[in-house]
């Protein structure tokens, strides 16, 4: 399999202009819990960033997304993944900067692309919690952060490595450096137990 032929199953990866590296992208309006958590307020996904707003919102984008969403059916997806990620020679990689975890299939593909990338850092933020037995396969170069659902809610204790909004304390420095990550390497680090994010 060449590039060509593995971009052409799993649809492009997503650069957000955030990140250091590339994330790959499916739509929110397809999250299991996010969708729920989209009808409560003072939610973390209440004013969802990647369903109400910038350019999440464009129909080039939302196609691109759902091509993605797709893909996650074909039986050579993982392959392919791991084929582009590592053609792109980059040190960390997001997975969903829009979207979450299906569910159990899903989950277990991300870990054998991860497995097959194994010099790239890879980060899954998630509202979906998995059980222990789930984590306890999880690759060495995948970092799993739980994301609390409500802003100013205490991280979960029940998980390794979490998120939170706040509105106040935040730990992420990305909005003092122009909304970007710069040398950051917090959400990848599992030596730092919990990210706070201001809410936004």
């Amino acid at each position: 399999m060449n590039i060509k032929e593995a971009q052409a199953i799993t649809h492009s990866l997503s650069k957000p202009g955030k990140m250091p590296g590339f994330a790959y992208s499916i739509p929110a309006h397809e999250c299991k819990t996010g969708t729920k958590l989209r009808g409560v307020v003072n939610s973390t996904c209440f004013k969802c960033y990647a369903y109400m707003r910038g350019r999440y919102r464009f129909k080039n984008v939302i196609d691109a997304q759902y091509k993605r969403f797709e893909a996650l059916k074909h039986p050579l997806w993982v392959t392919a993944m791991a084929l582009q990620i590592n053609s792109k020679k980059v040190k960390y990689f997001r997975w969903h900067d829009s979207g979450d975890v299906q569910n159990l299939d899903h989950l277990n593909k991300i870990f054998e692309v991860c497995r097959l990338s194994p010099d790239v850092q890879h980060w899954l933020p998630t509202r979906e919690a998995w059980t222990k037995d789930h984590l306890a396969s999880c690759p060495d170069n995948l970092i799993i952060r739980f994301s609390a659902p409500m802003i100013d809610q205490a991280a979960p204790e029940s998980w390794p490595h979490t998120s939170t909004v706040v509105t106040s304390g935040r730990t992420c420095p990305a909005p003092d450096q122009g909304n970007v990550c710069g040398s950051c390497r917090a959400c990848w680090d599992k030596d730092i137990k919990n990210i706070a994010y201001g809410e936004h």
